[in-house]
């Protein structure tokens, strides 16, 4: 089984860098493979707790290489995001891309020193026998569920981190996956028993740029460079 590793990590700081150089981004050093994945991004300023700076993925396999390039350059928002090219995925919350943010101004080349990443392998699809049959920090889940207010299906994701970062139970977890999926209704034990659940795991890494810059560094004999940008490694 694929796991996520540093190599992964580097090659999205790579794709950040070689876009703002207006450069190819560099071969990566994993093996190309079909796989679930998401891209994280945080960014802590003066020693600050990292906050969400963008989330974006796929819950169907598809080749980490490219899934990866992509995802570096349009994770940049305030939420997470699902993309999948099959018609009956699921769109997750209301989101906008990266550089190409609409609420957000770019972000600049001089962020990047600011800036962790990590990179999720998405494994493990099992379908949950009710809403309560996960586990906080182990699984990540999807929910599929009809508005009764408008009869349309809704669906939302979180990644397995999110539960124990926010320190939910099960249910406030369940109950944030609802509302981030639009429904804006009462929530009543009866509505959260009719919810379709899906559990998953992951495998994630995680690396901050000055980590990034010391791995380029020692391996190819010189700190990153943006041109006309001075970056406090």
């Amino acid at each position: 089984m694929m796991s996520a590793n540093q190599e992964m990590a580097v090659y999205c700081f790579d794709t950040l860098v070689a876009h703002y150089n207006g450069e190819q981004v560099p071969p990566p050093e994993f093996e190309e493979g079909h796989h679930p994945l998401f891209v994280t991004w945080k960014k802590a300023v003066n020693g600050s707790e990292p906050r969400l700076r963008g989330c974006i993925g796929t819950l169907e396999a598809r080749g980490i290489v490219t899934g990866f390039r992509d995802y570096a350059l349009t994770s940049y928002s305030d939420l997470c995001q699902q993309i999948s090219s099959a018609e009956s995925a699921m769109r997750i919350a209301e989101n906008s891309f990266a550089l190409r943010d609409r609420r957000f101004p770019p972000i600049q080349a001089k962020e990047l020193p600011y800036l962790q990443c990590t990179v999720s392998i998405l494994t493990n699809y099992e379908t949950a026998a009710n809403y309560l049959d996960w586990e906080i920090e182990k699984h990540g889940l999807i929910i599929e569920f009809t508005d009764p207010d408008y009869n349309t299906r809704r669906s939302a994701t979180y990644l397995p981190e999110v539960a124990a970062h926010e320190g939910w139970t099960k249910i406030e977890t369940i109950d944030s996956l609802m509302r981030k999926a639009g429904y804006k209704g009462a929530i009543s034990e009866s509505l959260r028993c009719r919810i379709c659940v899906t559990r998953y795991q992951s495998t994630l890494y995680t690396m901050h740029f000055r980590d990034y810059a010391s791995y380029v560094k020692d391996t190819r004999g010189a700190a990153p460079a943006i041109n006309g940008t001075k970056l406090a490694h």
